[in-house]
C-alpha cells in the first residue's frame, strides 16, 4: 500500500542532484525551524496539508502553522521581524518590499476566492444591490480593493448607492448576514461555504449570487482570476534559507495544493483544526477557493496586472510602484 508520509519523508534523499563531474551534491541541511502564518482562507487549508504531511521536513526540522485574524497583524509581524514566512494578500508584500521592509513574494496560492452571498438570488449584481447593506471585511484591504474596482467599473458608488457595514473578519461579515442585519456579504471561502451551510440549518437560503473572479474580469478587462493571496517571506528568512530551500518551499507548496483539490474530504479534516471550521465546509469550500500555487516569477503578468489595477485606484496600496525584479522570490 503506498504509504504517503513515507514517500514525503524520502524526498530530500531522491533530490540530490548530481554535478558535472558526475558527484553527488547533497540538498541543504534543514533549517532548525519554520513557522507558516496563514489567513482563515483557502491557501490555509494547502498549508495545514504542507504541515500535516510532512512535506516540509526538507525545509525545517520543526515546522508548524498558525493563522492570523487580520493583515494588520501579519503587517505588523514582518515589520517587528517577528514573522518568516505568511500567506499574505499579494498586494500587502508589494506593499511592504516597496516600502522597504524587505518583503519578497514566494508564489501565489490561488486565483481568487471572493462571493457576494445573498438570502435573495435575485441581488446578482451591484448594481441591483443599490439602496441595500452590504458587509465587507477587512476595510481597506483586499475585498475592499475588489469591491472598489468592480463598483467604479459598473457605475456603483460606494458612498451614495450602498451601505457598507464593515466586519473586522469573514466570520463576522458572515454573521451580519445570518443574523439579517445586512442584506449581502463579501466574503472569501472558506466563509462564504459556511455562510450557505450554516443558513440551511437556519433555514435561511443563502446563495453565492456574485463571483467576484468573474465580476473582476468584466470590469478589468482581464482573466477571471485574481492572484489574491500567496506565501511572502521576510528578507532575514529569504537569506538564511537561501535560493535552493525557497523553491524547495514552493514545490511543497504545488504539491499540497494538487494534493488537496483531488482530496477535499481529507483536506478538510486536515485544515479544520486549524481554521476552526468544521472539515464538511471546508471540503465543500475547496472547489470554490480557486486553489493554484505558481511561483512569483510565472504569476508576474497576473500580478502586474493587478498591481496596474490598485496603482490607478491608489498609487500607496502597492507602495507607489510595481515591484521591481527584487520582489519575485522563487
Amino acid at each position: 500500500m503506498f504509504d504517503r508520509r513515507r514517500f514525503l519523508a524520502t524526498l530530500p534523499a531522491a533530490a540530490l542532484a548530481a554535478t558535472p563531474a558526475g558527484r553527488l551534491a547533497a540538498a541543504p541541511a534543514p533549517l532548525p525551524e519554520l513557522v507558516l502564518h496563514g489567513p482563515p482562507a483557502g491557501p490555509s487549508i494547502v498549508a495545514a496539508q504542507a504541515v500535516e504531511s510532512g512535506a516540509l521536513r526538507a525545509i525545517a526540522e520543526r515546522v508548524s502553522f498558525r493563522v492570523w485574524r487580520t493583515p494588520d497583524e501579519i503587517r505588523a509581524g514582518f515589520a517587528s521581524g517577528k514573522t518568516a514566512a505568511s500567506i499574505v494578500p499579494t498586494y500587502v508584500a508589494a506593499n511592504l518590499y516597496n516600502r522597504g521592509a524587505g518583503v519578497r513574494l514566494v508564489n501565489t496560492m490561488t486565483d481568487g476566492l471572493l462571493y457576494v452571498c445573498a438570502t435573495d438570488p435575485a441581488l446578482d449584481s451591484l448594481a441591483k444591490l443599490k439602496g441595500r447593506k452590504l458587509a465587507v471585511p477587512f476595510r481597506n484591504d483586499m475585498p475592499d480593493h475588489v469591491l472598489a474596482t468592480v463598483a467604479r467599473a459598473t457605475g456603483v458608488s460606494l458612498e451614495r448607492d450602498l451601505t457598507l457595514e464593515y466586519a473586522g473578519t469573514p466570520p463576522e461579515a458572515m454573521q451580519l448576514l445570518l443574523a439579517g442585519r445586512v442584506d449581502a456579504a463579501l466574503l472569501a471561502e472558506p466563509a462564504a461555504t459556511a455562510a450557505v451551510v450554516q443558513g440551511t440549518r437556519a433555514g435561511k437560503r443563502v446563495e453565492r449570487v456574485i463571483d467576484m473572479q468573474k465580476a473582476w474580469s468584466a470590469a478589468t478587462g482581464g482573466a477571471a482570476s485574481i492572484p489574491q493571496a500567496g506565501l511572502a517571506v521576510s528578507a532575514a528568512f529569504a537569506q538564511s534559507a537561501g535560493a535552493e530551500r525557497i523553491t524547495a518551499l514552493n514545490a511543497a507548496l504545488a504539491e499540497a495544493s494538487a494534493w488537496v483539490r483531488a482530496n477535499p474530504t481529507s483536506a478538510g479534516k486536515v485544515a479544520a483544526s486549524y481554521l476552526e471550521l468544521p472539515a464538511p465546509v471546508i471540503e465543500r469550500s475547496i472547489p470554490f477557493s480557486n486553489l493554484m500555487v505558481r511561483s512569483a516569477r510565472a504569476a508576474r503578468p497576473a500580478l502586474t496586472a493587478l498591481f496596474k489595477t490598485l496603482l490607478a485606484r491608489d498609487p500607496g496600496i502597492v507602495g507607489g510602484k510595481l515591484p521591481d525584479d527584487g520582489f519575485f522570490a522563487a
